[in-house]
This record gives structure tokens, sequence and C-alpha cells, in this order.
């Protein structure tokens, strides 16, 4: 049943993008939950902890992909490198680099009988990096919404969701599709700085603090999870430091309906990360933007 913790049954994981921003924090709570960790990334990096390896591969060659896992005969993957956002590359390079990954590492997952757990995206909804910003169909938007993606992340997303529907069918592993808002550091909460509401309309002025993605990722790989589940993962308020409803009126003029908000509640729900992995935010703007934390050792 959703909530019971299996934790015990994964000791050894790996860990793709791993020297990445949030990567870095991934790495960090698993190795100190005990877990025997091989972090791999584009470049290599010395690790301050004798139960984390830093490996090199280009997750996009087939056989660097099947020969680490086959390696390491994982207990589970946390897949976690890819081109963030369609803004910096070609377009055909985010979509091929992205899905053409997430397909070896998911297939040699699969092969290796090991649970998964992958960051989709918010950007998968489509709302994100449209040329015109629609208003979501209902308020909060939950794992239900209709996935709309215009540009070649969000493509990338939802195709990677449903490479990780056919894992579940061809190997019979568990995935856990986690979508993350945007994700922001102690210290450095750069949505800050958005002109509200004109900027951050894309996801609906939603965040997450990355030590909470740490932790739902630890959770994911905990829960007792059957078949593929997508979840999103947001802080429980938005940073606009205004009622969320106020904001839409604000922006387009009127309040998406049904809506069940109040005060700055999310527009993006994160009750089915609740209610499926336990699992709830920790760090709010309010306290996180100017925190000083040391960060991941990894």
């Amino acid at each position: 049943m959703p909530g019971e913790t299996v934790g015990s049954d994964v000791s050894r994981v790996l860990v793709t993008g791993g020297l990445g921003g949030s990567g870095r924090w991934i790495v960090d709570r698993l190795a100190e939950e005990g877990h025997e960790v091989m972090c791999v990334d584009q470049r290599f990096a010395e690790s301050e902890r004798p139960n984390v390896d830093v490996r090199v591969a280009e997750l996009t060659d087939r056989g660097d992909v099947f020969d680490l896992v086959g390696e390491f005969d994982p207990d589970a993957v946390v897949h976690w490198a890819a081109i963030p956002d369609p803004l910096n590359d070609p377009g055909g390079e985010v979509f091929e680099n992205n899905i053409v990954s997430t397909y070896n590492v998911l297939e040699a997952a699969g092969r290796a009988d090991a649970r998964v757990v992958w960051a989709s995206s918010e950007s998968a909804l489509g709302f994100p990096f449209a040329a015109e910003t629609p208003a979501p169909d209902y308020l909060p938007v939950d794992e239900e919404h209709p996935l709309r993606p215009e540009d070649p992340y969000g493509v990338s997303k939802e195709a990677g969701e449903a490479l990780a529907r056919q894992t579940v069918r061809r190997h019979d592993v568990p995935v856990v599709s986690i979508r993350p808002s945007w994700i922001q550091y102690p210290g450095e909460y750069v949505c800050l700085g958005n002109d509200v509401p004109e900027e951050g309309v894309g996801n609906f002025w939603s965040y997450v603090d990355v030590r909470d993605i740490a932790s739902i990722v630890a959770a994911a790989l905990d829960a007792d999870i059957d078949g593929h589940e997508a979840v999103f993962a947001v802080a429980d308020e938005n940073y606009g430091d205004s009622e969320t409803t106020a904001l839409f009126e604000e922006f387009f003029g009127q309040i998406p309906e049904p809506c069940d908000l109040s005060g700055d509640d999310a527009s993006i729900s994160n009750a089915k990360a609740a209610d499926l992995l336990d699992w709830e935010p920790a760090h709010s703007w309010r306290d996180a933007a100017d925190e000083d934390v040391e960060g991941p050792t990894v």
C-alpha cells in the first residue's frame, strides 16, 4: 500500500546527472541514508564520501549506459540527467538528448530489475515555454490535467513518461516520474527576482526547494509502488507573496474554474505526493531565501 516503506530493499543506487545542480543534493541525501551510490555525469569530480563512486559516461551512448548498469547492478536507478530547458540549445538536440538518454537509462534499469525514479517536469503540462501561456483548465493543477507541451523540452518529458510506462509493461519494475516545479536553492532563490505576475506565469508562480527534491526522490525510492506513477514536487505556496487567485485575476483577467485554492496556496497540487509517497515539502521561500546552508559534499 502507498506509504509503506521498502527502503531496506534498496542499497545500491545509480544516479545520473549526479554532479548537476540538484543531482548533487540527491546524491548527498542518498549517501547520508547509507546507500551505495554510483554518481554518473559527463565530467569527473572527487567524492568526499566513501560510499559514492563518480563515473563519467555519455548517456546517449547505449553501450556506456549498459556497461555501467551491468557493472554496478543497482537496486534502483535515479535518472536526473537532461538538458533542462529549450532555451540555450537547438530544439532537436534538446529532444534527442533527453529522449535517447531516458530510453537508454530506463531500458538498462528495467533489464537489471531496478526500480526507477526519474526527473520528468512540470513542463510536460505545456505552460512554462508556451509562446502564449494559456490558463490551466482548473485549479489546483494535478496529475490528471492534460499534457499539452509545444516546446521540445516539454515534449521530451511527456515522451519520457511514455517510456516510463513502457518500462513498467516490458520489465515489470516500478517507475516514479517526479515533476519538479522551478527548483530553488537555499540562499539563492532566483524566483524572487521575478516581476510578478508578468514573469513566472509559466508555472503559475510555483517553486520547490532543492532539499525537498532530494527528499521526494528518497521517498519515491522507499515507497511501495506498483506500475508507473507521476507526481508533482512543489512547495505549498506561491512565491509571489499574494493570494494565488489574485495573481490569476491580474494576469488572465479571470480565475480558472473549478478552483479550490485559498490564500497563497500553490497553483500546482502536491497532494498525490503526500498520499502516495508520504512526502510533504519542508521549506518555504520565506525562510529559505536567506538561509546560509552548507551544500552537498559531492
